[in-house]
């Protein structure tokens, strides 16, 4: 793999992590469908794949090989595919009116002395993470009814 993959996928990890999972934001982002998918798909598609891949064999034979390890091989890339997604999400720029959300977010955060970084006008979406997530530990949940 080339080393810009590897930081995309490394990126995509620090996302997921990053991220807050609740509910409401999934109304808005597509971030808390992708996160769970690839999760559900990094415990279930390496059985998955042993389990196509034998199945194959012992229904056709050896002589099915290469089609066994082909598809073993796509179920594998399914949790690298939404890693892949993350982490060219997360270096994505923001566009304005989520920018503008972001700092108004920030200004209130602030008024109530929580110490934050305002974003910058070549924020990403890694950046609206850390927001968001410093937000969801702080607001309560009055602020998120709004939404």
């Amino acid at each position: 793999m080339s080393k810009q993959l590897l930081n995309t996928i490394n990126l995509g990890q620090r996302y997921m992590k990053t991220w807050p999972m609740v509910r409401q934001l999934g109304l808005y982002f597509p971030e808390y469908r992708v996160i769970r998918a690839t999760q559900l798909a990094s415990r279930l598609m390496p059985g998955l794949a042993v389990l196509a891949a034998v199945s194959q064999l012992y229904l056709h034979g050896w002589a099915f090989l290469p089609q066994a390890l082909t598809l073993a091989l796509f179920f594998i890339s399914l949790p690298l595919q939404g890693l892949m997604w993350l982490g060219w999400r997360a270096n994505h720029p923001l566009p304005l009116s989520l920018l503008d959300w972001g700092n108004q977010l920030t200004a209130k955060l602030m008024a109530m002395g929580v110490s934050c970084h305002p974003l910058g006008a070549k924020a990403c979406y890694l950046d609206m993470a850390h927001l968001l997530k410093i937000a969801f530990e702080r607001l309560d949940a009055s602020y998120w009814e709004e939404l």
